[in-house]
């Protein structure tokens, strides 16, 4: 069984949310977190008995904030915000993204600035753990005020309304709230609005996102050192020396990591030895990897600030018994971080496919068959892998324009900028899914060009590198059906095979 990850909304790792979203790992409320949501709602309900007027609480939403909302009316205002704010479109996000969605809610909620019962948190806390996964359409969110469309349909189910999935099956919310053994909840004042005011939907999806561009940015060394080798590249490059004398700690990373992954191969060879110099897709890789890694190490550290971060509005105070109005539900530092990372992996993927070209052209392969093929013209080899991966790249290049440069006046101009961090944030994963599929490209094209050559002495890293696929992915001696094997190639990626196979030869990467 799954160890238990333990919410109180301040520690929440990286590797916890996947462990949740993807290994159905259980969770549970601390007791101090919940003695916190306590005191805040406590705050909530003194308020509304002074009659004291409070955004979202007592009064309408956006635009219509200045009008007081009676007493009487105030559950039906939190229930009709979940019902008009429930307008997505487009295809449903998968469930890993949907459960990331459920557990960062939960987790910000924790944190006692929300004013909500606990009945709320435990609700969302025996959805994750029974599997019951609200239907959230993708798209209509505009990243401002939180989320507000996906994480209303996130909320349908909860209130008896609404699509579920549970137990594999798409059912009408109030069904799977029912079979899951999970009583309805009441919104009363607050509540709808503290759901659904935040980032957590474009937190998932980027924090997805980050951990595949995680494991892509060390693979991509691993695939550059083996296109290195079948290149004979020239290490030289790669000295310790040059790297230092550029003071970019991404480069010297990548470089770190190209020299160790490359040790002991006597594919490689030095400066003078074939020639002077490598074209730029080797010679560069620490320069382009480490730039990327750079990049994506910011990422990390807003992702890491996000999950554990108060996102709704307004905010209860507990200390002085306030209630403020402010703006962290602005999803502007999420968004600007999922163009980055949609750039990061973009990079990793144009510098893969230009190293592909390379390994395919008799022009510039060093003396290998044109498309990595023995009897070129009955087959074509690799020809068209790099056509793919070419279309990928062009691709990204239209996805990696960024979306929070873009905003669109929202509520009649009270919600005058927004960050569309949504749509960054779904960008970037498909980007990081392209980066995925071109690097199993070149790694299936390095081993073949290996293949068709003297056999000599592969490096460390290499060796292992070589081994995981030909242990799937066999030699292409003629043309055949392509897709599976690079499917086979993209998922070994992905799911961290390739670096696990690679750092238990050699030990650690950076």
């Amino acid at each position: 069984m799954e160890k238990t990850v333990f919410l109180d909304g301040n520690h929440l790792t990286l590797a916890e949310f996947i462990s949740v979203t993807r290994q159905h790992s259980p969770v549970a409320i601390t007791k101090e977190a919940m003695e916190k949501v306590a005191k805040s709602r406590g705050v909530v309900d003194r308020l509304l008995g002074e009659g004291r007027p409070m955004y979202g609480i007592n009064t309408g939403f956006g635009r219509f904030s200045d009008i007081t909302i009676p007493e009487r009316e105030n559950s039906i205002l939190q229930v009709n915000l979940i019902r008009s704010d429930a307008v997505g479109t487009g295809a449903p996000f998968p469930r890993e993204v949907v459960r990331g969605i459920l557990l960062l809610r939960l987790n910000s909620l924790l944190k006692g600035f929300s004013g909500v019962r606990p009945v709320i948190p435990e609700t969302l806390t025996a959805m994750l753990n029974r599997g019951v996964h609200p239907v959230i359409p993708e798209k209509g969110s505009v990243g401002a005020s939180g989320d507000l469309c996906p994480l209303a349909h996130m909320v349908l189910p909860m209130i008896g309304e609404g699509e579920a999935e549970f137990e594999g099956q798409v059912l009408p919310g109030s069904q799977a709230m029912e079979k899951a053994g999970i009583p309805l909840v009441e919104l009363k004042a607050k509540e709808g609005l503290a759901l659904i005011n935040g980032t957590q939907a474009m937190t998932s999806v980027c924090a997805h996102a980050l951990h595949e561009a995680t494991i892509l940015m060390t693979s991509a060394d691993i695939l550059a050192a083996l296109t290195a080798e079948s290149l004979r590249g020239i290490v030289n490059a790669y000295d310790p020396r040059i790297q230092e004398a550029r003071r970019q700690k991404g480069q010297i990373a990548a470089a770190s990591n190209l020299r160790k992954i490359l040790e002991g191969s006597t594919y490689v060879t030095q400066q003078g030895e074939l020639r002077i110099q490598d074209s730029y897709s080797l010679r560069c890789v620490p320069q382009v990897h480490g730039a990327s890694r750079m990049a994506i190490d910011y990422v990390r550290e807003v992702i890491n600030a996000e999950m554990n971060a108060v996102t709704d509005n307004p905010l209860v105070l507990i200390d002085t018994n306030e209630v403020f109005s402010g703006g962290n539900f602005h999803g502007q530092p999420v968004a600007i971080a999922a163009d980055t990372l949609g750039i990061a992996a973009a990079e990793l993927a144009d510098i893969s496919e230009r190293r592909i070209a390379k390994l395919v052209d008799p022009a510039l392969n060093h003396g290998l068959p044109a498309f990595l093929v023995k009897d070129g013209g009955l087959n074509c080899g690799f020809m068209v892998p790099q056509y793919s991966a070419a279309a990928l790249v062009s691709e990204n290049k239209v996805l990696a324009h960024p979306a929070s440069v873009d905003s669109i006046p929202t509520s009649a101009g009270q919600e005058d900028h927004v960050s569309m961090g949504t749509t960054a944030a779904r960008k970037a994963r498909t980007i990081v899914e392209h980066a995925a599929a071109v690097l199993g490209i070149e790694w299936m094209a390095a081993a073949q060009a290996l293949d068709l050559q003297e056999p000599r002495t592969l490096g460390k890293g290499t060796r292992a590198a070589y081994d995981l696929l030909r242990e799937r992915v066999a030699y292409l001696e003629n043309d055949r059906v392509f897709y599976q094997d690079l499917l086979v190639a993209k998922q070994l990626i992905l799911e961290g095979k390739l670096l696990e196979r690679v750092e238990k030869a050699i030990g650690g990467l950076f």
